[in-house]
C-alpha cells in the first residue's frame, strides 16, 4: 500500500515588514506587518524620538509620523528585540520647524502648548492636545498644529507631542511661543520627572534632556508652565 501523503500545515508567517510612505506636511505614514505579534505593544524610534505603539487584531499598524530627517530611517522595536525597519526621503521637511516633548509614564504629565501671533491660552491661535488642528492647515501656511502619538492607556506609556509650523510658507509674519506644561499627579507628585525636547534646526537635531522635581502630593492638579525650553519662532511674512 501506498504511504500516506503527509500533509503541509499551511505557513505561519512570522516576517516583519514595515513600509514608509510620505505625505504632505513632511509627514510619513508606516505600515507595520507583524502578523505572529497580534494586539501586542511594540516601540516606534525616530531620530532619538520614541513613543509606545500597538499592533492590531490582525498583526498590523498604521500610523502617521512627523518626520525629523529629510533621510528618515524608522525602526519598530517589540521587547524581545524583533521588529522591522523602514526609511522615506522626505524632501518638504525644510519647510518647516518641529518641535517634540517626550516622556515616560502617565500619558498627561506634559503637554505641548503652542501660542500663534500673540494668542494666550485658551484662545484662537493655542495649538496643543485638545485643540490640535489639522495638516492642512500647516500644508496651506494659515498656523501650525499638534500630533500626540503613544499609548495613553498604558502604565509606563512612551509618549512625544510634536508641534509643527510652516515656516517657509507662512501667510503672515509674527512669533510662535512654546510651552511645556507639566500637571501634577499622584503618579509623578514628589518625584522626578524625565523628559526630552527635541527641536529641527539648520544642521540637524537640538536635543535637551530634562528632570523636572515635582511639588509634593499636595499640589496634585495644579501646573507647572515651563518657559524657555525652545527658542521662540519668528516668522517673516512669505
Amino acid at each position: 500500500d501506498a504511504l500516506p501523503q503527509e500533509e503541509t500545515a499551511p505557513g505561519f508567517d512570522c516576517a516583519y515588514e514595515m513600509q514608509a510612505a510620505t505625505r504632505k506636511a513632511a509627514m510619513v505614514e508606516l505600515t507595520l506587518s507583524a502578523p505572529c505579534r497580534i494586539n501586542e505593544g511594540f516601540t516606534l524610534h525616530h531620530n532619538g524620538m520614541m513613543f509606545s505603539a500597538v499592533t492590531d487584531a490582525s498583526g498590523q499598524a498604521v500610523i502617521e509620523v512627523p518626520a525629523l530627517a529629510e533621510n528618515a530611517v524608522f525602526i519598530a522595536s517589540f521587547p524581545d528585540g524583533n521588529g522591522a525597519l523602514a526609511t522615506a526621503n522626505v524632501d518638504t521637511l525644510g519647510l518647516y520647524d518641529r518641535f517634540v516633548v517626550q516622556w515616560s509614564g502617565s500619558a498627561d504629565s506634559l503637554g505641548l502648548h503652542a501660542l500663534e501671533y500673540g494668542a494666550d491660552f485658551g484662545e484662537a491661535g493655542h495649538v496643543w492636545a485638545t485643540a490640535g488642528q489639522d495638516k492642512d492647515r500647516g500644508i496651506a501656511g494659515e498656523g501650525g498644529f499638534l500630533t500626540r502619538l503613544g499609548l495613553p492607556e498604558a502604565d509606563r506609556a512612551q509618549m512625544a507631542e510634536i508641534y509643527t509650523f510652516p515656516t517657509a510658507n507662512a501667510r503672515r509674519g509674527g512669533e510662535v511661543t512654546l510651552r511645556v506644561e507639566a500637571e501634577v499627579s499622584a503618579a509623578n507628585c514628589g518625584r522626578d520627572l524625565e523628559a526630552q525636547t527635541i527641536a529641527t534646526a539648520p544642521g540637524g537635531l537640538k536635543v535637551q534632556d530634562l528632570v523636572l522635581a515635582m511639588p509634593d502630593c499636595a499640589s496634585v492638579g495644579e501646573f507647572l508652565v515651563l518657559k524657555n525650553l525652545f527658542n521662540d519662532l519668528k516668522i517673516a511674512r512669505n
